[in-house]
């Protein structure tokens, strides 16, 4: 679209009452991003972020500051008194600022994520080719109920005759199948010229930008319908229960497009896969496998059942045994993790690592072909290449105040059941006594020892037993 020529507004003030949530509606999350976001994202395929006007209302600054990064603008809307009560915000806005009238509005509902580029463009299409005053996306669900009706002289023609609310509906009218999406084109002048016409006089006591369109046909000015290809792209989350639908939907197209580029993924339909993650071909994923935020995972590689994986980037080639758990954190190529590893914040696991069970790592960096296979926790730690960190290794790195850095070099071997009292340097190629506690730092190429030494008392077990007897 030519810039001048198109605005888009997204309705985005509305609370979302029948959600029986705190939060603002446009703010729930389908497939791990915000519903307000998605639509965002359609709409700038259609015209550039600073002709993008949110018109905002309940808890907008939490909306606005969930989206800001955007770079769209804001309209506020204090009083949500309906969707013709929106667009007299933005008149006035438009008033205020004395921002020149884009030729065209777009107007697209926030809680509609679905809504496809490839459907706003034929809306605009539609509008420009009929020289419409008012354009109306419309879609047919299975069942119309609770939807407002698209009325046509004609079925076979886009001239519109009305739209009515459902609680308006006609015993005639309720067989109407065509709903009003909520999504329309207007030429700005023609919607502003009769904003101020609105009136309360309806079910819910607001000003209905539905009316628009009788008004407009009264003057014989051109409102005309396109139908929507499918259906779930126009339809609103008004309940967590159809909110639920929208996600179900979403996730289920993103397993189809990754699985068409050539990934492998059992029982999809029990897997938690965002729109956002990115996965090279021939990696497989198992059933029951969450992988959210903008976690990218490479060739080769597989993700074992029920393993949970956020905002991770995995290499080519990973093995990721059953039950682990990621965040915020990267593994190269190569590398095995698994089965129940912990990967925390900050976490990077270097080429053909191996991380084992119920190893747990954070703020830690672990070098190429290093091992720590089981039962260890390595916090606040930067470990060379070829290390080996034995079953039931401690880096302590919490004083009760701040936290301090363990340094392990190059092939190193940490014997098990080691505690590592941070800060605190570990050599190269350096040897720590299983059972040891260290408090200093060690030098390349020595051992370590931090034990008590050994004593034995024979015949000590027998002398016990005795004196409870006599006793």
């Amino acid at each position: 679209m030519v810039s001048n020529e198109f605005a888009i507004a997204i309705m985005a003030a509305g609370k979302g009452t029948r959600l029986k949530s705190k939060h603002p509606k446009v703010l729930h999350e389908i497939g791990g991003r915000a519903l307000l976001l998605y639509v965002i994202a359609a709409a700038e395929t259609a015209v550039t972020p600073d002709h993008i006007y949110c018109i905002i209302g309940h808890e907008s600054e939490r909306v606005k500051a969930a989206v800001a990064a955007t770079g769209v603008k804001f309209v506020l809307q204090p009083e949500q008194r309906g969707t013709g009560h929106a667009m007299q915000m933005l008149k006035a806005d438009f008033e205020l600022s004395g921002a020149p009238l884009p030729k065209h509005l777009l107007v697209l509902s926030g809680d509609v994520p679905l809504i496809r580029p490839e459907t706003i463009a034929a809306v605009r299409d539609t509008h420009l080719r009929e020289h419409a005053a008012m354009t109306i996306l419309t879609a047919v669900p299975t069942d119309p109920t609770g939807y407002g009706r698209v009325l046509r002289a004609n079925p076979n023609k886009p001239e519109v005759t009305a739209i009515v609310e459902q609680k308006a509906l006609t015993p005639d009218q309720l067989s109407a199948p065509e709903i009003n999406s909520g999504i329309y084109c207007f030429e700005t002048q023609a919607l502003f010229s009769k904003l101020d016409a609105l009136n309360t006089n309806n079910a819910h006591g607001e000003f209905y930008l539905t009316d628009i369109a009788a008004m407009l046909v009264a003057e014989r000015k051109r409102v005309v319908a396109v139908k929507a290809n499918n259906v779930d792209e126009v339809l609103g989350a008004n309940t967590i229960a159809e909110m639920m639908h929208l996600d179900a939907a979403m996730r289920l197209a993103t397993a189809r497009n990754l699985m068409a580029a050539g990934v492998t993924i059992f029982r999809p339909e029990t897997c938690v896969i965002d729109s956002a993650v990115t996965i090279g071909p021939d990696t497989v994923i198992e059933p029951y496998v969450q992988l959210l935020g903008s976690t990218n995972i490479g060739s080769d590689s597989r993700i074992r059942s029920y393993s949970v994986i956020q905002n991770c980037t995995i290499g080519n080639n990973v093995t990721v045994l059953n039950g682990c758990v990621f965040d915020d954190s990267s593994v190269a190529d190569n590398a095995i993790l698994g089965p129940y590893a912990r990967l925390r914040p900050e976490s990077h696991i270097g080429e053909g690592a191996h991380i084992g069970n119920f190893v747990e790592t954070k703020k830690t960096t672990i070098g190429k072909g290093s091992k720590a296979n089981h039962l260890s926790y390595l916090g606040d730690a930067v470990i060379g290449a070829g290390v080996n960190i034995g079953a039931g290794t401690i880096t302590c790195n919490y004083d009760g105040v701040l936290k301090h850095r363990t340094t392990i070099g190059d092939g190193a071997f940490v014997g098990s059941d080691s505690n590592l009292v941070a800060p605190i340097n570990i050599g190269a190629g350096s040897y720590i006594a299983a059972g040891s506690s260290i408090t200093e730092d060690v030098p390349d190429g020595a051992l370590a020892l931090g034990r008590s030494r050994q004593t034995n008392k024979p015949g000590w077990v027998a002398a016990r037993k005795a004196a409870k007897q006599k006793a």
